[in-house]
């Protein structure tokens, strides 16, 4: 097996990859998935890789990439009419192909569910039409010149993929990430026959899933390789409290599963160049870190105080993220009297009331901006003297990483991708000059609150404590380029040594 070191050397090796999507940042995200889906090819790309993108054709993305070339049309099993594949240039003028189904795709909104909230109803339908089209051109069943050795395929929208892959003989590769394993696409046996799906998938070692069937099953039991987005969530979901019954699957398919830790934009998240900052600064220099604390508590009405330790959070109010916890310690935070929070984020409308009310009645000490701003987010980031991330589970996390990198130590509960990049503050990791951040065991708010104060006993030592744990952490390297090794290197094991249909050795 060849290394990435000896692709890197020899361009024509390199894999033909397409990567394929239901989001794309920043075309269209609602999540995580688009992150990656918008950063981890271009970094392939930049290492000689021949990438080319596939996500369903949405009006919001059309409108962004105009002008399209009308590339190849095709029909497909299950659906009367004519599909269209567009063709249109990503960053850094990387290919993307739009899969142009009209009436699965042509509405507008979000990519999966109304404006009430609710799925779609056809959502089955509508990726599972997706998946067919990504198949065939993976097989080369298109007028499109060009065939990959590799379909990397994202969470269930792509699941079926390499499910109707492995019916071929002479098919690519395939790898399939996992961004979250609790979204998996599950639908009935009525929906299973409408969808004109191959009848030996109804079987637990294809896609039948207690009675129903799973699309990201297909993606478990049929790719070649699987990952997740950091080594922690990797093992995680081998246990029943995250592998939401998947977690007998994923221990057979152990040896196929590897955990790679997702990058960050380092350029658009770089203090020392950050437009959206007062003042820009670096490991180099933190001085300016305490003018964009004062701009930061100016801005959200919070007393100016440079003495005051300023506590961030960016994230989605909900139980998942822990901000439950996050409210029941404010009655602690308040009454320690020199101690601020600043809050970004929109998600459960209770907690989202419950918390407004505190910043009501404590307006000096807490603010709550519900919603997104981006700008906000970057100032929060650079802003704040550490970073609340109390996730009750996290398969990644990007904002611990942007706190690390902007010199904002994480407080954090060690779980997925928090576990792998944050680096707790015990007396033997700071003075080994390791720590980064504070971590806590358990995702309870008595836990937290313990890691809340030491990181307030640390805080109040000469500032050279504190400095040091921040420049730990701008020190670490969360680049893409990293993760794009990684994967090329699993990429080429997939090529070189395909799983085989699972269902022909039962």
């Amino acid at each position: 097996m060849r290394s990435d070191n000896q692709f890197l050397e020899n361009g024509d090796a390199l894999p033909r990859i397409l990567f394929a999507a239901s989001e794309i940042q920043p075309l269209i995200k609602t999540g995580g998935l688009a992150d990656v889906a918008g950063s981890l090819p271009i970094a392939l790309h930049q290492l000689g890789v021949d990438v080319r993108l596939i996500l369903p054709a949405y009006p919001a993305v059309i409108e962004k990439l105009v002008p399209l070339q009308a590339l190849a049309s095709l029909r497909i099993p299950g659906w009367g009419g004519q599909v269209r594949i567009l063709q249109g240039s990503f960053k850094e003028d990387l290919p993307i192909y739009l899969v142009d189904i009209p009436g699965l795709f042509d509405r507008a909104g979000n990519p999966y569910v109304n404006a009430q909230g609710k799925d779609w109803k056809d959502n089955a339908d509508r990726f599972a039409a997706f998946a067919r089209v990504i198949v065939a051109i993976a097989l080369k069943q298109t007028s499109i010149d060009w065939r990959p050795d590799l379909v990397h395929c994202n969470d269930w929208q792509t699941g079926l993929v390499p499910a109707l892959l492995s019916q071929h003989s002479n098919r690519p590769a395939s790898v399939f990430t996992i961004h979250n394993l609790s979204y998996q696409g599950v639908y009935n046996h009525d929906t299973f026959r409408r969808l004109r799906l191959p009848p030996e998938f109804w079987s637990h070692h294809g896609l039948e899933f207690y009675e129903n069937f799973s699309f990201i099953k297909g993606g478990l039991a049929f790719a070649d390789r699987i990952t997740t987005v950091s080594p922690t969530y990797s093992r995680e979901i081998l246990t029943p409290e995250f592998g939401y019954g998947l977690e007998g699957l994923l221990n057979h398919r152990r040896p196929h599963l590897r955990g790679i830790l997702n990058g960050i934009d380092d350029q658009f998240w770089n203090p020392a160049s950050d437009p959206y900052l007062e003042a820009n600064y670096s490991a180099a220099d933190l001085a300016a870190k305490a003018t964009n604390k004062q701009a930061l508590q100016q801005t959200l009405g919070l007393t100016q105080d440079r003495d005051a330790m300023l506590l961030g959070h960016i994230g989605r109010t909900v139980p998942q993220k822990g901000c439950d916890l996050i409210l029941d310690v404010l009655p602690r935070l308040i009454e320690k009297g020199d101690m601020q929070l600043a809050l970004l984020g929109s998600g459960d409308p209770q907690l989202e009331n419950a918390l407004q009310e505190v910043a009501a009645r404590h307006p000096q000490r807490i603010a709550v901006h519900i919603g997104y701003d981006e700008e906000l987010a970057h100032r929060i980031e650079a802003g704040a003297d550490a970073f609340l991330m109390p996730s009750r589970y996290e398969p990644c996390g990007l904002n611990q990483m942007y706190s690390l990198r902007y010199g904002t130590p994480p407080i954090v509960h060690r779980t997925g991708g928090l576990a792998d990049t944050v680096t707790d503050a015990s007396a033997e990791n700071v003075m080994a000059e390791t720590a980064n951040g504070f971590v806590f065991e358990q995702p309870t708010a008595d836990a937290m609150w313990e890691a809340i104060e030491h990181a307030h006993a640390i805080f109040r030592r000469p500032p050279v404590w504190w400095e040091k744990l921040a420049r730990a952490g701008m020190g670490e390297d969360f680049s893409w380029q990293n993760s794009a090794r990684a994967y090329l290197e699993l990429y080429q094991q997939a090529i070189d040594e395909p799983l085989g249909n699972p269902l022909a050795k039962n």
